[in-house]
């Protein structure tokens, strides 16, 4: 899947983990930094270092929460707003590079997070 979204995503100067972590932004910013990784399954050594480039070029902030300091939020800024329609387009490029329906992208993200998450035996 990440070799199928790379060409797309270059153009962006996006690479795939990046491209998830703006994703779920835009669905939802400001978010900890703990509830992202979480969201993505990412832990904070891997969450914390994708948001760091993300921030050095300019697509979203980093701050801390003025109610818990522990908590460091992360947003989007206008930058990183402005790829919402580029990025949300990514999603069309791979159904029709995959000839598939809105079903069948919907069955491949089942199988794939049925793969990452393999039932406890």
């Amino acid at each position: 899947m990440v070799r199928l979204h790379k060409p797309f995503l270059e153009p962006l100067g996006l690479t795939f983990p990046q491209y998830l972590v703006i994703l779920e932004l835009l669905d939802g910013a400001p978010l900890p930094v703990g509830a992202l990784g979480t969201r993505l399954d990412m832990d904070t050594g891997t969450i914390t270092p994708l948001i760091k480039r993300l921030e050095a070029a300019g697509l979203v902030t980093r701050t801390r929460d003025p109610a818990d300091e522990r908590r460091v939020m992360v947003d989007l800024t206008p930058r990183g707003r402005a790829l919402e329609a580029k990025v949300r387009g990514v999603n069309d490029k791979i159904k029709s590079a995959c000839q598939l329906t809105d079903k069948g992208l919907n069955e491949l993200r089942r199988t794939l997070e049925a793969l990452a998450h393999p039932a406890a035996e």
